[in-house]
């Protein structure tokens, strides 16, 4: 017989496995390089489904002809700044909040009653680095009114990531001013949840035979006589889902707008009404699950020579 091997089960790069805290993860924007002047976008996942694209890829087999691909719709409702962040050493120095704040934004936050435009006295040389903290316009779909709040890292040198947040205060930012068709990026966000299941489910432990007295979906052993105590590696039952993940190179085949191509009846989500993303294969959550879409952290040669001409959804 050949030498038995069992693995252990589970990867300890994702631990501890319980519910994250937040629904939009944060990120490291200083790893992030690429793209525009803004690094990222909020976006809500409304449907996955295929669709029918004609494959322009060089040196492809199925180069010219029309392939059925899987592909995820993303809706991206224009997003607005609600402050801009100074960094000094890696840590926040100052932060400059908007005049304007939207209903919404002072029902989910409290503001000081007087907010005073100080970002003409701001000296750069005193500063090292310029994020913005923007929130997404959701109430213009079908999704929900509160808005979600990200901070979102810039592209550029110091005056240029200043000159872009002074442009951008009290406008709207759309999809089309960060990302492009064809562009790669990064989706992060939260898995589906699915409560309290056992090691089986969790970790991908082996049954044990029908004939076991303690249970057939439970390990054999939680571990050794001595030391007495069951270390954290031992497969248990608890949490799965609701965890940070993300999913890297994603294909953007369409950037479009309801007025050019309207999507319509998606199920446990509706119609959609604003700007929308459709990148090719699967996105982590269920429908209506807030995402954030950044630029990405390592591009691969395989996805980016990919050309993918969108004909038809099914």
């Amino acid at each position: 017989m050949p030498t038995r091997r069992s693995p252990r089960k589970g990867s300890l790069q994702f631990w501890p496995r319980k519910r994250a805290y937040k629904f939009l993860p944060s990120v490291n924007w200083n790893a992030i390089n690429s793209g525009k002047n803004i690094k990222g976008f909020i976006a809500y996942k409304a449907a996955m489904t295929s669709a029918i694209v004609k494959d322009n890829t060089a040196n492809s087999m199925t180069k010219g002809k029309k392939i059925a691909v899987p592909v995820t719709i993303l809706e991206c409702p224009s997003m607005k700044i609600l402050s801009v962040r100074f960094y000094k050493n890696g840590k926040v120095a100052n932060e400059i909040l908007v005049e304007k704040i939207e209903k919404e934004m002072k029902k989910k936050i409290k503001f000081p009653k007087k907010i005073e435009n100080k970002i003409d006295s701001i000296k750069l040389e005193n500063y090292d680095d310029i994020r913005i903290i923007c929130y997404s316009q959701v109430k213009k779909t079908n999704i929900k009114k509160t808005p979600d709040v990200s901070e979102i890292g810039l592209n550029g040198s110091l005056e240029e990531k200043f000159k872009f947040a002074k442009e951008h205060l009290n406008k709207e930012i759309h999809i089309s001013q960060v990302f492009e068709k064809g562009d790669l990026t990064d989706i992060r966000g939260l898995t589906t949840g699915k409560g309290l299941v056992g090691p089986v489910k969790r970790f991908g432990i082996t049954l044990k035979s029908h004939k076991s007295e303690k249970g057939v979906r439970r390990p054999g052993s939680l571990g050794p006589w001595h030391p007495a105590r069951v270390t954290f590696k031992a497969p248990q039952a608890g949490q799965l889902g609701m965890f940070t993940r993300a999913v890297y190179n994603n294909k953007i085949i369409e950037i479009s707008k309801p007025e050019q191509r309207e999507i319509k009846n998606l199920k446990n989500f509706g119609d959609i009404k604003t700007d929308y993303l459709i990148v090719r294969g699967s996105v982590q959550g269920p429908s209506k699950r807030q995402l954030i879409i950044t630029s990405p952290l390592r591009k691969t040669k395989e996805q980016s020579k990919k050309e993918l001409e969108l004909i038809e959804l099914k």
